[in-house]
């Protein structure tokens, strides 16, 4: 299944873009089938951090809000792995990183075994 591209409403007014894919299990979330790839394109301000697009798109998908964010601290979980620009979330980029036109987030799912 190809990756799906849904706009932003608001991106005419925005000042850029950041694509945010979903893969493996976590695409369940996001109204995939827990496999392949389902991609999102959402508009940014000047300001937008990783955190803040990260709640705007799991608003819009209630049971990607419920995997993404413990709800006891409000912090991210710990099942659901983010990659900013090819990297994995606290080696180059927190939550409160800035993000850029253009910057690319991933969400994959961590997988355990024993």
């Amino acid at each position: 299944m190809p990756s799906e591209a849904r706009p932003d409403a608001t991106m005419a007014q925005a000042a850029g873009h950041v694509q945010i894919d979903a893969v493996a299990w976590v695409t369940r979330f996001v109204g995939g089938n827990g496999s392949d790839r389902i991609g999102f394109e959402l508009s940014i301000e000047p300001g937008d951090t990783v955190h803040t697009v990260l709640r705007r798109l799991s608003e819009r998908f209630p049971p990607l809000q419920y995997a993404l964010w413990d709800p006891e601290s409000g912090e991210l979980g710990e099942h659901i792995e983010v990659v900013v620009n090819g990297a994995v979330l606290g080696v180059r980029h927190s939550l409160e990183s800035t993000l850029q036109d253009g910057d690319r987030i991933l969400l994959f799912g961590q997988y355990m075994g024993g």
